[in-house]
């Protein structure tokens, strides 16, 4: 599934699963810029093995990487939703929803029912506004506050 959008007359935005090599240095390069230089997470904790067998989402905005995020199987049926990044100048413009709606598509084709996700605590509204529950107390994670959403899919 791939989305396109029309930002303007010059900039045709394209939400679409990761095709190369090149697209995931993009993607990591993005995630280090919003989670390690802005956030202050420790690279350490951002990189991790999983992406390897993570499906991968990009948002691209004339050729640029401007949002990701992934998916992992977490258990039979249950997906696991991360590293949700959207660039700073391209914030609160629907950018990160088309990633998070190209995601949970391809959990749905991967016959999952059930999605969870860390969301950060101050973002949790964004989550909540596309039918995610918040689930138990928050708690750090990476020095955030976090809290635990869950979503069913049919």
């Amino acid at each position: 599934m791939n989305i396109t959008m029309q930002k303007n007359a010059l900039q045709p935005l394209s939400i679409r699963p990761i095709a190369s090599a090149g697209d995931m240095e993009a993607a990591h390069a993005l995630r280090l810029q919003v989670f390690v230089e802005e956030q202050g997470v420790p690279v350490e904790l951002e990189v991790d093995d999983l992406d390897a067998t993570a499906f991968h989402a990009i948002a691209t905005l004339d050729g640029v990487v401007v949002a990701t995020g992934r998916l992992l199987t977490d258990t039979p049926g249950h997906g696991l939703i991360g590293r949700m990044a959207v660039a700073e100048s391209h914030r609160r413009q629907g950018i990160g929803a088309g990633i998070l709606a190209l995601l949970e598509a391809e959990a749905s084709a991967r016959g999952m029912t059930r999605i969870t996700l860390h969301a950060q605590s101050y973002v949790k509204e964004f989550y909540a506004g596309r039918g995610y529950e918040e689930e138990g107390e928050p708690f750090m994670e990476a020095g955030i506050q976090h809290v635990l959403m869950r979503k069913g899919l049919s």
